[in-house]
């Protein structure tokens, strides 16, 4: 977090609550402005779980409640891409570099054909 932003909260914001990664959620206190985030860690967007991504669009006054959750529902992770927990297909060179070999179903174009 820079300097003015710090700034910013200190003066301007209002604490309205954390979710489980430790990402603090600020809205002006005044009540209807600026709603903001304070990353917990690297900002990245993906962190922040969908109840309160509803929260920060205004799709919703307060933020949704996490015991208002499916049983099916899986607990929010954040957009691994990028990192080595991302999704590598095989044949990826992280995945040992051999891919499958060609089935014989393709036909190459050649031009005149």
């Amino acid at each position: 977090m820079t300097f003015g932003t710090w700034l910013d909260t200190l003066l301007h914001g209002r604490r309205i609550g954390t979710d489980a990664d430790g990402n603090s959620y600020y809205q002006d206190r005044a009540g209807k402005g600026r709603r903001w985030v304070i990353y917990a860690g690297a900002p990245e967007a993906s962190k922040v779980p969908p109840e309160w991504h509803a929260w920060l669009h205004r799709i919703t006054d307060a933020p949704l409640p996490v015991a208002a959750r499916k049983p099916w529902q899986k607990p929010h992770q954040a957009n691994p891409t990028g990192s080595p927990a991302g999704y590598r297909p095989p044949g990826h060179d992280y995945q040992g570099g051999t891919r499958a070999h060609a089935t014989g179903d393709y036909e190459a174009w050649s031009p005149g054909s």
